[in-house]
């Protein structure tokens, strides 16, 4: 997988500007997000987030919770609790990229999340390609001969956590 980070949403051309496009990863904006401490890593969904987080050296990532929406004053809320319970410092948010790389109606709704997000818990932002995320997530849930119920219940946050993983080996490779 590759990536995209970027570091927050006024730094970037208004979202009826752009075209869509393939971003590839900058050194200048991965670096905005710590790293050292732990990461919060974010699955963007219309009613539901998968949460994950990675260990204080960024090497592991785990899957944490799903989290049902309720409206933006209880998500924004529960992200904080969050982040300051596991004491994050930053946050990932998944970037559901088509398969040629090119940004459509899903980016830009998970870019507003997640400028939304970070400026609602006060965490430096990096985006990060998802694309077959909840794919990958899906089968390793059904190896694991889970009833279609359990897997459900999981799939969003092994999704942020494959999604989280993928950043933290990007960003060790590119240190090489």
């Amino acid at each position: 997988m590759s990536g995209s980070c970027e570091p927050n949403a006024e730094e970037r051309p208004a979202e009826e500007d752009r075209q869509p496009q393939q971003r590839t990863p900058s050194r200048s904006e991965c670096d905005l997000v710590p790293r050292r401490g732990r990461l919060m890593g974010l699955d963007f969904g219309t009613r539901r987030i998968g949460i994950a987080l990675c260990d204080e050296d960024q090497r592991i990532a785990s899957p944490l919770e799903n989290y049902s929406r309720l409206r933006p004053e209880a998500d924004a809320l529960r992200l904080k609790t969050l982040a300051g319970e596991y004491r994050a410092v930053g946050l990932v948010v998944g970037l559901p990229l088509h398969m040629g790389g090119e940004e459509g109606q899903k980016a830009r709704e998970a870019r507003r999340f997640g400028a939304w997000a970070a400026n609602a818990i006060a965490l430096p932002l990096a985006f990060w390609d998802e694309r077959l995320t909840s794919s990958l997530a899906e089968e390793y849930l059904r190896s694991a001969q889970l009833s279609p119920k359990k897997r459900k219940m999981r799939l969003d946050k092994v999704a942020a956590q494959i999604m989280l993983q993928s950043f933290l080996e990007s960003r060790e490779n590119r240190d090489r």
